[in-house]
């Protein structure tokens, strides 16, 4: 048997497991790779040798993960976001290509502003893809990760020094900014992807979700959106005079959102962001002067 009709066999496999077809496929074949440690050129190349020895072995086990839903990323143990491999656990979320709205957003604020050195928060890291990533692209940024896990904590910093940031990340276990002192020096700027699903939706995700990511990570309450209330109103005390907050929410919360920053008097929205499917992901926020607003 070669290569190409072991993963054939186990595309088929995870069909009947209830993955769509054009996504079993995908991981069939990413799940072939990494148990032979090849790249998609190599793979391409070789797909139809003979199944190489011991393979069989290995590839059985990373399957059968997959056909029991777990999601390909915590059977790989990585995922790659704005171009940097992160390691993922069940601690973990695993990160999401609307995320990268975020960092978007974030490297275009620094950027109007011209700023050299800037303070940042990363409120709720999880995988730390975040934080990490605008240490990396800011390097003369201080970046403080927060999350309520230790356990996610231990992956973010296993995932900042991968990438040789990790002593610019202050690390926080504490809910939201509960962990920040009123003392300490305001910050220019606070990302955050909270739990935003509501608390009857979580029985309807999909068994990926449902089933292996943590349940602190996606239950946002009744309408998904306790978080984040609680996030736009410590922000006021912490964001330095023309700072920002970048926040991520779920499908059909945008006029909630927009509800709650229009009611807290110290912030204003200043832009709602759409994925690539044009659904409303991401809202830029600013400090200003209440007694202007």
């Amino acid at each position: 048997m070669t290569v190409l009709e072991r993963v054939g066999a186990a595309r088929d496999r995870l069909v009947l497991a209830g993955i769509e077809q054009g996504e079993a496929a995908l991981d069939a074949e990413l799940l072939a790779r990494h148990a032979l440690g090849w790249d998609r050129a190599t793979y391409i190349c070789r797909r139809r040798e003979p199944v190489p020895a011991l393979f069989d072995q290995h590839y059985e086990t990373l399957v059968s993960r997959r056909a029991r839903r777990e999601p390909i990323a915590m059977v790989t143990g990585q995922r790659e976001f704005w171009g940097l491999t992160f390691e993922v656990t069940a601690a973990v979320l695993t990160p999401r290509p609307e995320t990268e709205l975020i960092v978007e957003e974030a490297l275009v604020i620094i950027a109007d502003r011209r700023m050299n050195s800037v303070q940042l928060v990363d409120v709720g890291t999880g995988s730390g893809c975040l934080a990490v990533v605008l240490a990396h692209e800011l390097p003369r940024a201080r970046v403080t990760a927060i999350d309520v896990s230790a356990a996610a904590l231990l992956v973010a910093r296993h995932n900042a020094t991968s990438h040789g940031v990790e002593d610019r990340i202050t690390w926080v276990q504490s809910s939201c900014l509960d962990g920040l002192t009123h003392n300490s020096a305001p910050v220019d700027l606070i990302v955050a992807n909270l739990p935003y699903v509501p608390t009857a939706a979580t029985a309807v995700l999909t068994p990926e979700v449902r089933d292996h990511e943590p349940f602190i990570a996606l239950d946002g309450g009744h309408d998904g959106l306790d978080a984040v209330r609680t996030l736009v109103t410590q922000t006021p005390a912490h964001l330095a005079a023309g700072g920002h907050l970048i926040i991520e929410f779920g499908v059909g919360q945008e006029d909630a959102v927009r509800a709650l920053i229009a009611r807290t008097p110290s912030l204003a929205l200043m832009k709602v962001v759409g994925d690539l499917q044009g659904i409303p992901r991401t809202a830029v926020i600013k400090s200003v002067d209440s007694s202007n607003a």
